[in-house]
């Protein structure tokens, strides 16, 4: 059994690397790279109460995310504010709330994520929500770069651009979900935007870019989970330091 939750863990962890990779494209290419952090803040009212009420922190941390997502949606119609001051605002009722709800241990752990093995039910929520992920991205590709380049061509398109912002905004808050076993509220946000942002530097077409975030998100989370077992240090913070690493690395790299 113990084997079996290794596996297990390792492949939900190279999951989520990957569909936070993918997801981290578009939100660079939508600037919505200072929104992921705060959004992450978001879980943690969830988190809260899921702890009084003696239920998986994980529940209450998804459930959260995706009424914070809505409510983002619909504040960002209503007032047609930027979608990161409307996060902002959002953030900050979240982060005050979380605070009141936790005790300075579980906010600690709420934050920087927990140590220890995923549960039978973590793997079960995880491993297809991270294909969830991963299928919505490759399949409405096409719709998210066009809604980019110009809401109004992908209207008269026949896409439903309110729909698909909604659903990106949900499928952003789900990929922060996946990690917050790993790397907490405080840095789910960075594994999202910085395998995306060197994967900008080192590719040449969308799909390549698609591709090398993906990897990069990978590399980050498998090496930066070994390099936390060797030196005995919390397994965020050093997946982070990785993925800073190769972003700088990339720095390097004279673009054409």
């Amino acid at each position: 059994m113990s084997t079996t939750l290794e596996l297990g863990a390792l492949a939900l962890s190279i999951a989520m690397a990957a569909a936070a990779g993918l997801v981290g494209c578009f939100a660079i290419m939508r600037r919505m790279s200072l929104a992921a952090d705060p959004l992450s803040h978001v879980a943690l009212p969830g988190i809260g109460v899921a702890l009084a009420l003696r239920i998986h922190p994980l529940f209450g941390a998804v459930a959260m995310l995706f009424f914070g997502a809505l409510l983002i949606w619909a504040l960002e119609r209503k007032t047609k504010l930027a979608t990161e001051t409307v996060i902002g605002v959002v953030f900050s009722a979240a982060l005050a709330a979380g605070s009141l709800m936790s005790s300075g241990e579980e906010l600690i752990e709420a934050l920087f994520g927990g140590a220890g093995k995923p549960t039978v039910g973590e793997l079960a929520f995880g491993l297809p929500a991270a294909l969830v992920v991963v299928f919505f991205i490759l399949k409405w590709k096409s719709p998210l770069v066009l809604n980019l380049v110009s809401p109004e061509i992908a209207r008269t398109s026949g896409i439903n651009v309110a729909r698909l912002d909604l659903l990106f905004l949900e499928t952003f808050a789900l990929t922060i979900a996946l990690g917050l076993r790993y790397l907490g509220a405080l840095l789910m946000g960075s594994l999202i935007i910085i395998p995306a942002a060197t994967a900008k530097r080192m590719a040449r077409t969308l799909t390549g870019m698609l591709v090398w975030a993906a990897g990069i998100a990978v590399v980050d989370t498998v090496l930066g989970t070994i390099v936390a077992r060797l030196i005995h240090r919390p397994t965020g913070p050093v997946i982070i330091s990785v993925g800073t690493g190769l972003f700088l690395l990339s720095l390097l790299r004279r673009q054409t």
